[in-house]
């Protein structure tokens, strides 16, 4: 099967098992048998996919892993799952809202502020980011709230 993976690089989602394939109450935990690169993306063969139209079957479906099966971050790095929700604000107090979504520009991330209006803020530590509390579920943000 063809899987898109969000995962860098893309070839990293083989290294976490079993999977949980969303949207099928009744399929358990999926342990693949093989997978690799190939080209852009990765192939995977799962147990009891042999035809095409079994692996059709499962298109569009989500891969999910639970949590304990990542590593943990280093020091500063965060996984993007844990900075949705938390609260923003300025350095000088003002709220911004909470991080709805984070997206991949390429140059940086950008955090998706969710609040009286969307703001999209360049996820740069040092710079425009000055303070990530996940225990608080905060964010201190050098930004213009005008901006």
């Amino acid at each position: 099967m063809k899987i898109r993976s969000h995962t860098a690089p893309a070839e990293n989602i083989l290294r976490y098992q079993p999977w949980l394939l969303a949207d099928d109450p009744e399929s358990g935990p999926v342990e693949i048998e093989g997978g690799k690169r190939h080209g852009a993306g990765v192939i995977a063969k799962l147990p009891g996919v042999q035809e095409r139209d079994a692996a059709l079957a499962l298109r569009g479906r989500q891969i999910w892993i639970k949590r304990e099966q990542l590593p943990e971050p280093a020091p500063g790095e965060y996984y993007w799952a844990d900075l949705i929700g938390c609260r923003v604000e300025t350095v000088q107090g003002e709220s911004l809202g909470t991080v709805g979504a984070m997206m991949e520009t390429g140059a940086n991330d950008v955090l998706v502020v969710e609040g009286e209006r969307e703001r999209l803020i360049p996820f740069v530590p040092g710079q425009t980011i000055t303070t990530v509390d996940l225990v608080a579920g905060k964010l201190v943000v050098d930004w213009d709230p005008n901006f």
